[in-house]
């Protein structure tokens, strides 16, 4: 079982954090900058045929033709599809996949995704050296073409490999109004499900507000009032799913990755450090050996890829199903979750794993540089817990915040252990 061991911040990337480059449009992220990353990336990628998608936020035209022209600036040909899950960019990516998105991110965030030509994300000596080509000269003579057939292509591989007979369940399907805005429920839909769908018309301001992944109250209200057997949310661009049980309650990755873990009877599974002690608890009982990365998917994907693995996942909704794909499926993760359940209430389902109570709190911080002495606190207070709790203190990938997580038995010492690191993380960096 983790200690929770305290991480620290070691990239040398200038641009790159935990997913691609991302920040708040016209701040930290420019029409220039995503300029130069198309044609760095095409450079870096050898033969520029670069294949892009993006999510439903205002700014992603603008900065979709962006990319391109720094792909056209490389030499390379950039196709564009238009409005496309991330997951499909992945599935689809030619010498470069392409996501133009901010993933859970609020509307004026924007970003950019990459995928090698395996469907793989990028590793950090990748991205380092993607930097390095951004001041590159420019070679021309490259060329844009735009396709439609995309979003079919992709439907059609998601439901042909995981999809099973729906009939019968009433589902809630709450699309962030981001990229699977339309196309999820019609997936559930053709699979036989009766289908309410929210958070299912984007106007390009309203991704990741107050639906989606990451704010469940909609969905939990939604499945109540209109007696769904469940609901299932994605974020903007469609790589996180989180699911609510008949009775409104959330179902977070932990516990999904366990149903299937059990479901599909793995003998090893990939998760990162904020994963529940009780999701621990339970892969050692049923002898199911348990791989912890950094937070991050793309840690999870590298581990599942060294170990030979096909399942893994984030507590906060990436979930990861590598037989048949390539990388974290937000719609394909919902797919298996309505077979993996088998008759049974989701409820019922995932009341398998238990949970250690967490509390978790961001601080706000003009520096993510972690001094040694919050470490070495967190180390100490590890060690004290002997495994019946923890403390994880790490710097966001995305933000300017420390995360920090405080975990045990009660709930009341969980916070204990959060306010502890916290209130030490403010006297330091605050």
């Amino acid at each position: 079982m983790p200690s929770g061991t305290a991480l620290g911040a070691g990239s040398t990337r200038r641009y790159f954090g935990t997913d691609g480059v991302r920040g708040v449009v016209g701040e930290d992220l420019t029409v220039e900058l995503v300029e130069r990353l198309g044609k760095a990336a095409t450079l870096w990628s050898g033969r520029g045929r670069v294949f892009i998608g993006r999510d439903t936020r205002g700014s992603g035209p603008e900065l979709e033709e962006a990319f391109a022209r720094g792909v056209v600036q490389a030499g390379g040909n950039a196709v564009l599809a238009g409005v496309l899950p991330t997951p499909a960019v992945a599935l689809l990516a030619l010498d470069l996949g392409v996501v133009i998105s901010a993933s859970h991110n609020p509307p004026e965030y924007n970003g950019v995704k990459f995928f090698d030509r395996d469907g793989h994300k990028l590793a950090d000596a990748q991205e380092e050296e993607i930097e390095a080509l951004l001041d590159a000269p420019a070679r021309g003579g490259g060329s844009i073409d735009r396709i439609d057939v995309a979003t079919d292509s992709y439907l059609a591989h998601a439901l042909e490999r995981f999809g099973s007979d729906l009939s019968g369940l009433r589902i809630a399907v709450d699309c962030a109004n981001g990229a699977y805005s339309g196309l999820a429920p019609r997936a559930f839909e053709e699979l036989g499900a009766e289908v309410v769908a929210i958070g299912d018309e984007p106007d390009g301001t309203n991704i990741n507000v107050g639906f989606g992944a990451t704010d469940l109250a909609a969905l939990s209200h939604e499945v109540v009032e209109s007696r769904c057997d469940l609901g299932v949310a994605f974020d903007g661009d469609g790589d996180r799913m989180l699911a609510v049980d008949g009775n409104g309650e959330p179902v977070d990755g932990d516990q999904i990755v366990a149903v299937l873990a059990l479901a599909h009877g793995v003998d090893l599974v990939a998760v990162t450090s904020m994963t529940n002690l009780g999701f621990h608890r339970l892969m050692a009982e049923r002898g199911i050996r348990v791989l912890t990365t950094d937070v991050g998917d793309r840690y999870v994907l590298e581990a599942l890829h060294r170990e030979g693995g096909v399942l893994g996942g984030e507590q906060s909704g990436h979930i990861i199903w590598l037989e048949g794909h390539k990388s974290g499926d937000g719609l394909v993760a919902a797919l298996l979750l309505c077979a993996a359940v088998e008759g049974r209430s989701l409820a019922e389902a995932a009341a398998v794993m238990p949970r250690f109570p967490q509390v978790k709190e961001d601080v706000r911080v003009s520096s993510r540089a972690l001094p040694q002495a919050i470490l070495d606190e967190a180390e100490a207070l590890n060690h004290a817990l002997e495994g019946g709790g923890r403390v994880l203190v790490r710097p966001s990938g995305t933000e300017p915040v420390i995360r920090v997580l405080g975990e045990a038995e009660t709930a009341e010492e969980a916070a204990r252990l959060c306010a502890t690191i916290a209130t030490l993380v403010r006297r330091e960096l605050g």
